[in-house]
């Protein structure tokens, strides 16, 4: 089994430690003949509107999209949510558009009114969990086939649509690593979490 993650920018490195803490192989991601072996796909943070641009330059946004719309796991993680949704409020920018969401961006404030913030995440048990806010996004809105997993102050900041997760915050930037433990449970692999 292998897990890509997308490394045209972000936190892409911190995935994959967390990936490898739960026993999975990763790949970093640039091309598309790379997305031929995975199983599965992490779209990490960054800054949405320049991965939208480069992901139309390395000819992934249309492979990517294809992929998630024929049912490969897919779990994108603050600019890795806005690059899932399939409306993005006053943003035509390019999008994979996979999810049955509309999504604010930067919807906290810029980067000086970052935070972190416990959570309660039901599918992950009742231990909260630390979320990461860096100029984050939320949810405004979500179709009729997206669970809503996480809200902070009545926003939603972490949704599961079939075979896609995302999250407003950055799991990946914390040690604890149940969440990329349940998106495996959706890729059907068994973490070996060390």
């Amino acid at each position: 089994m292998l897990v890509g993650v997308l490394a045209l920018q972000g936190a892409f490195r911190e995935h994959q430690k967390a990936l490898k803490a739960c026993g999975v192989n990763t790949v970093q991601v640039r091309k598309p003949e790379q997305l031929d072996e995975l199983n599965a796909l992490v779209i990490p943070g960054g800054e949405s509107t320049t991965m939208g641009k480069l992901l139309l330059q390395f000819k992934l946004l249309d492979a990517i999209a294809d992929l998630g719309r024929k049912g490969m796991p897919i779990f994108g993680t603050c600019a890795g949510l806005i690059m899932l949704a399939k409306d993005i409020i006053g943003s035509d920018q390019p999008r994979l558009g996979l999810m049955d969401i509309k999504v604010e961006r930067n919807a906290f404030g810029r980067q000086v009114f970052s935070f972190e913030s416990e959570l309660d995440i039901p599918p992950l048990g009742a231990k909260p969990f630390q979320g990461i806010f860096i100029r984050a996004p939320y949810v405004v809105d979500v179709g009729p086939g997206v669970d809503i997993w996480a809200e902070y102050n009545s926003k939603i900041v972490c949704v599961k649509q079939d075979n896609l997760l995302a999250a407003a915050f950055h799991p990946e930037l914390t040690e604890d690593i149940r969440l990329h433990r349940k998106f495996l449970e959706i890729v059907n692999i068994e973490p070996k979490c060390i």
